[in-house]
């Protein structure tokens, strides 16, 4: 044996190194520490799967669908013959002839269901065997496993669930329809394709003691206020807020520390103090649904100064269109407020237009004003969430507790609705309770079950 090999050796197992009488030869002793390794548990297990893959065939498989069939077949013959017999029946030798043949069909009839319940009782005593010799090599080889020193089979499967993830995703993708198409001119983005992340994903300062909150950024800072996060928390039974927590960074959000609390009043509830999740800042004002009422509270966040507007007078509120699913209504969230690169916009519903969801463009003077509007046929309570990005209204419905969908679009430039949208938004959370487009980064903020979360929009 070479000095490189007997290194090489050394490095790999424990050995012992001796060298022979006649002083010539190296001699390798080898000892290893590892049990040795059970081959014939694996050779047990490898008879046992190839016996039962020889006892469940296909062609077994397919016996009880053949007795099945051709029992229907004798029944149907049998009525027939029973319905020929009554029509034509001169009670003379026809009709004895026509009794006997069906006391024929009738017997082969009970010998199809005799075979059936034999073929039916062996295939439950096999599928009972079957699945105790599945579960013994289940067990062998969770025992067989414990000698993968190198853990290759955890590795390989692994690899076989990141393989089934982006087959998944890439299905999703070929699936999902583009929504509408957006001009460049309107804002240079073009189609919304898809939804990635989370990015953010934190439970705030309050832990889960509010489940109910918003959160974001001015859409429309002033100078000097541009990295400011603000968050608004329902203390008051999930429903009610009256003050504004600002922050000076993303970090300082996160860690909890060095924010700036403004207050609508010393009162919860009170006239104009904030109803529901769904607030929005845009140039340094915050805009709710005012407490109790069907108008816009425009609350100034320098002056404190609150203006509003009234919507139509059949307008929802107080939980009569919230959004919803069938698991869960999410309380008193009737009026929804979106920003987009254009503004501020109120989605909400009404009873002329049959609990469907309306979109009002809020002009952000002082007093705030009213501007177009637009009628959808969403009926609201049957989404989730609403937001704006480049005049295009999407609505999103909860799926299960790891998914919410973007199922709906409405263009408000062209006027046309598409409910065939699929894009996934992958939750943390169970619920989302707020939902809306920041235009300056182009990021969803979400408020989900206390937890604040973002994700990135791709846009093709």
């Amino acid at each position: 044996m070479s000095r490189s090999n007997m290194f090489i050796l050394m490095i790999i197992i424990p050995l012992t190194l001796f060298q022979s009488v006649t002083g010539k030869d190296c001699v390798c002793d080898l000892k290893n520490s590892d049990p040795a390794f059970p081959e014939n548990k694996l050779t047990k297990v490898g008879t046992n799967a190839a016996q039962c893959i020889q006892a469940i065939t296909s062609e077994k498989m397919t016996d009880l669908d053949r007795l099945i069939v051709g029992l229907q077949q004798r029944i149907k013959e049998l009525e027939n013959n029973v319905a020929m017999l009554e029509k034509e029946n001169d009670k003379n030798l026809y009709g004895a002839v026509s009794l006997r043949i069906i006391e024929l069909e009738f017997a082969e009839i009970q010998d199809l269901l005799n075979k059936l319940n034999r073929t039916t009782s062996d295939y439950h005593h096999l599928g009972v065997q079957a699945a105790a010799q599945l579960e013994d090599m289940i067990v062998t080889m969770e025992e067989l496993e414990k000698f993968d020193n190198m853990q290759v089979i955890k590795k390989e499967r692994e690899n076989q669930r990141v393989k089934r993830e982006l087959e998944e995703c890439k299905n999703e993708q070929m699936a999902t329809l583009p929504p509408p198409t957006v001009p460049p001119a309107r804002c240079g983005l073009g189609q919304m394709v898809n939804v990635t992340g989370p990015r953010t994903y934190s439970l705030t300062v309050y832990g889960t003691s509010y489940p109910y909150g918003a959160w974001g950024r001015d859409a429309k800072p002033a100078p000097g206020d541009e990295n400011k996060y603000w968050l608004v928390v329902l203390s008051s039974s999930s429903v009610y807020g009256h003050f504004v927590r600002q922050y000076g960074t993303l970090s300082t959000l996160l860690l909890g520390i060095g924010q700036k609390d403004t207050y609508i009043s010393s009162s919860n509830p009170t006239t104009n103090t904030i109803q529901g999740p769904n607030v929005v800042m845009y140039d340094n004002s915050l805009y709710y649904n005012c407490y109790n009422t069907y108008s816009v509270c425009q609350f100034n966040m320098t002056t404190r100064g609150i203006s509003t507007v009234a919507l139509p007078s059949d307008t929802g509120y107080n939980n009569k269109f919230p959004f919803a699913h069938l698991g869960t209504t999410y309380s008193y969230t009737d009026m929804d407020f979106a920003t987009d690169e254009s503004g501020v916009y109120v989605i909400y519903a009404t009873t002329s237009n049959f609990g469907n969801v309306v979109i009002s463009k809020i002009q952000t003077s002082n007093p705030p004003v009213v501007g177009q509007t637009w009628k959808t046929s969403l009926y609201k309570t049957t989404s989730t969430n609403t937001f704006m990005v480049c005049g295009v209204l999407y609505a999103t419905r909860y799926l299960d507790k790891e998914r919410e969908e973007i199922f709906y679009s409405y263009d408000t430039i062209t006027n046309k609705e598409r409910f065939d949208l699929k894009i996934i938004i992958k939750k943390m959370q169970t619920n989302i309770e707020y939902l809306n487009y920041d235009p300056r980064d182009h990021l969803l903020y979400v408020y989900s079950d206390a937890y604040i979360v973002t994700y990135d929009l791709i846009f093709q």
